[in-house]
């Protein structure tokens, strides 16, 4: 019986000797690594967001930015760090040899040693103050780019209700009026919002009061000789391109943001979400069911064929319903794998005529959100989280899809005035969201170099 016991002994004594190396679960280094310098915890101090760091690591970081927060989620912390001494007993126990040199690389670092110092002397300081000192403020976000976005809100919400209260509606554009009850007036209207070249043929048709009725029964010969004398044949395949258009429709389809906005109030907003989330599936989202009306100009727009690209208008591009050649598509297929925001401030770059403050907030958009897809990528590249990517991938669609569906069931029912809140919400405050999410994550960046 007593050389059984002498076994289990001997077992147990070599477990403690080596914890990593028992029969149990792997334990990894990795597992118990600091987000500021990525070694091993040494002193771990656990803030309250939950997020762990080295006590030298926090405290270089309080003495590099003077800030009482989380050097990853920017959450302030309350009263005083203190040591997590469950963690540290752990961290030694399962780790000996590398907490050793490591807490002799730090006793010879004087910088590290002073920083200490002055952490520990500032925690004095504070903990006098600790039962007098009310609840800090978690919240994130604060600063500059907050009181901008607060104004604007503001501002946004008063030009919105006085639209309301002022009954100005959408309803007076040509989008919703049939084509044979359109005047002359709005005939001219329609004809210059083909192009900058169409003010050309304005005066025609206003000394001949073509209104909608007959602009139905206008024909290419007709305009081709007087009084319309419409000699440029590609002026005259636009004309006659959108009038078929008219005709099919029995109204003015939609050439620019406020008419699709008018005419297609809900898939606007679901579109300018859906880009802004998940740019990918929502360009499969045109293809799959918005080809002709959105994608094919989509696509002419951005990867336009190199000999019909110059001299083309962004009306030209609009009506070009031809399939993409192999060239475009390949060129698209590329962008749209690596670089879906570009395609997105290339198409509104072409719309600076049309649309020149909103483009410019796309264009600014776009950029911002492919730095915080580009920190997304370097974030789970610096943490070894590849193997992730497809989880994420699927959590990410299966959100988008569900968001989409229940915007679809619950459309219905949501005020016009909330859906236009949404949507300009979406439009032009989004970019100061973003400047501030790129903000944080740049010191984030700082803080793990440090």
């Amino acid at each position: 019986m007593e050389e059984p016991q002498k076994n289990d002994l001997s077992m147990r004594e070599q477990e403690e000797e080596h914890p990593v190396r028992s029969s149990g679960p792997q334990i990894s280094v990795s597992e118990f690594s600091c987000h500021c310098c990525y070694d091993t915890l040494v002193n771990p101090t656990t803030l309250n967001c939950g997020h762990s760091f080295c006590r030298h690591c926090l405290a270089l970081w309080w003495m590099s930015s003077k800030k009482t927060e989380c050097p990853e989620c920017r959450e302030k912390w309350e009263g005083f760090p203190k040591v997590n001494i469950l963690l540290r007993d752990a961290i030694e126990k399962l780790f000996p040899d590398a907490i050793r040199m490591r807490v002799e690389d730090i006793q010879q670092n004087n910088d590290v040693v002073q920083s200490l110092a002055a952490f520990q002397k500032y925690g004095n300081d504070q903990n006098p103050l600790a039962p007098s000192t009310g609840r800090v403020n978690p919240q994130r976000g604060g600063g500059f780019f907050s009181g901008v976005l607060t104004a604007l809100t503001g501002v946004a919400v008063i030009l919105l209700v006085y639209h309301w209260r002022s009954r100005e509606s959408e309803h007076g554009l040509l989008v919703h009026k049939a084509v044979d009850k359109w005047t002359t007036e709005e005939v001219v209207l329609w004809l210059e919002q083909l192009g900058p070249w169409a003010s050309l043929y304005r005066d025609r048709f206003l000394s001949e009061r073509v209104n909608g009725r007959l602009l139905l029964t206008l024909t290419e010969e007709e305009f081709s000789r007087a009084p319309y004398t419409i000699e440029n044949s590609s002026h005259r395949r636009v004309i006659l391109t959108e009038l078929e258009r008219v005709r099919a429709l029995g109204v003015k389809p939609p050439q620019n943001l406020w008419e699709y906005k008018a005419v297609n109030p809900g898939r606007s907003l679901f579109l300018l979400y859906a880009l802004k989330s998940s740019p990918r599936l929502g360009l499969l989202y045109l293809y799959l069911f918005d080809y002709t009306d959105c994608f094919l100009p989509f696509i002419h727009t951005i990867c336009p064929l190199q000999e019909n690209s110059s001299g083309e208008d962004i009306f030209t591009k609009l009506l070009d319903l031809r399939e993409p050649t192999w060239k475009q598509w390949r060129e698209f297929l590329v962008k749209y794998s690596f670089l879906p925001y570009q395609l997105i401030a290339e198409f509104a770059w072409d719309w600076l005529e049309v649309h020149y403050w909103t483009s410019r907030f796309l264009i600014v958009n776009a950029v911002l959100l492919s730095v915080l897809e580009l920190f997304s990528f370097w974030r789970i590249w610096s943490r070894s989280e590849l193997k992730t990517v497809p989880q994420r991938m699927w959590s990410h669609f299966w959100k988008v899809s569900t968001q989409g569906l229940f915007m679809a069931m619950f459309w219905p029912l949501i005020p016009q005035f909330v859906c236009n809140c949404l949507f300009y919400w979406a439009l032009y405050f989004n970019p100061i969201i973003n400047i501030d999410l790129v903000v944080k994550e740049v010191r984030r960046l700082e803080t793990q170099v440090l």
